[in-house]
């Protein structure tokens, strides 16, 4: 064979190799059975990504095995069951659960359970969705740094959303929280914030107090409850309370909390709220626990009460405890007046 004969033969080869570890379609490596992010045949995503469910078995199996950067997306359609996460994502990669009002998450009971529980589970993001029916709706036990944004949580048994057990720096804004106490009426809360001190040795950190604190309640609006709209309990502290709407309970009649806000923990901003319709004072602070109701700030508020309490009520009106009431909260209907400690 001549030297150019040779040459074209080595040519052949080499295009031929080529040709093999590119495939025949020239578009590069591709591992078989991979597909881009987001996009699987088995509902599951690669390295985060998003994963679409349907259906109760598919949303547990996604609770069970989301990573950090995982985006879970509920179709619409009725969850039935009791959810739980314990897995964490990080302050780079929250795992996010996300779906419209149309995807509804409902424990079929309102007498035990939790519908939708995240249980030592940090960095999370839970938006949109509807939760229904259980004991309580949406249950944070240890967990921290989660934002809980643009849910409709109500027709539960007792409270709606509740921050238990050393679960810290959370997030509520922009939900629908309602009609709660289905069970009963006493603790029907719209948020709970930690346990009372009669419960720590259940919800307490190692034994202790149950220190769920610096939680941010904020642009929600909180209506048709038979507890409080809020209740604060002692052992927590600097959270924030803001720009929420608070109605009365027009469901039933029926209501066992006298105020929407009590606050018995310490160092907590309530401000800029807007109430309508109490039974009896607009906001209180109680001390159920020598050295608690301390140190909380209520400033523009405004407030419509109807009822013959104050607008503030501070525990004993002791302003020894460092209690402060601004001068710009506004108050109407109020028969006691705005409150019954000196604004500043």
């Amino acid at each position: 064979m001549t030297r150019a004969g040779r040459g074209l033969v080595v040519l052949v080869v080499l295009v031929a190799l080529l040709t093999a570890c590119t495939g025949s379609g020239g578009g590069g490596s591709r591992a078989t059975g991979s597909s881009a992010p987001g996009s699987s045949a088995s509902g599951s995503a690669a390295g985060g990504g998003v994963r679409r469910v349907s259906g109760a078995a598919q949303l547990q199996a996604a609770l069970r095995s989301a990573r950090p950067g995982q985006i879970i997306e509920l179709a619409d359609g009725v969850y039935k069951g009791k959810f739980v996460a314990s897995g964490s994502g990080t302050s780079a990669k929250p795992i996010v659960l996300r779906g419209g009002r149309g995807a509804v998450l409902d424990s079929r009971s309102y007498s035990t359970g939790v519908t939708l529980q995240l249980r030592g589970a940090n960095y999370w993001r839970l938006e949109g969705f509807t939760v229904r029916k259980g004991q309580k709706g949406v249950v944070l036990d240890r967990s921290n740094h989660n934002v809980l944004s643009g849910l409709d949580v109500g027709n539960v048994g007792m409270e709606a959303v509740h921050f238990r057990s050393s679960s810290s720096d959370n997030r509520l804004e922009g939900s629908d929280i309602h009609h709660t106490g289905r069970f009963d009426a006493g603790r029907g809360e719209g948020v709970y914030i930690g346990s009372a001190f009669t419960s720590w040795s259940k919800y307490g950190n190692s034994g202790g107090m149950d220190r769920s604190d610096r939680n941010v309640v904020t642009g929600n609006r909180i209506h048709a409850v038979t507890a409080e709209n809020i209740d604060i309990k002692e052992g927590t502290v600097k959270g924030q309370i803001t720009d929420n709407v608070f109605e009365g309970d027009r469901m039933s009649g029926v209501h066992h909390g006298d105020s929407w806000v009590d606050v018995k923990g310490n160092g907590y901003l309530v401000a800029d709220n807007t109430g309508e319709k109490t039974l009896l004072d607009g906001f209180q602070t109680h001390v159920q626990l020598k050295g608690w109701g301390r140190n909380n700030t209520f400033r523009g508020n405004k407030l419509t009460v109807n009822a013959k309490g104050v607008g503030i009520n501070i525990y004993k009106a002791d302003a020894s405890t460092g209690n402060v009431v601004a001068c710009d909260n506004k108050v109407t209907g109020a028969a006691g007046g705005v409150t019954n400690l000196r604004c500043r």
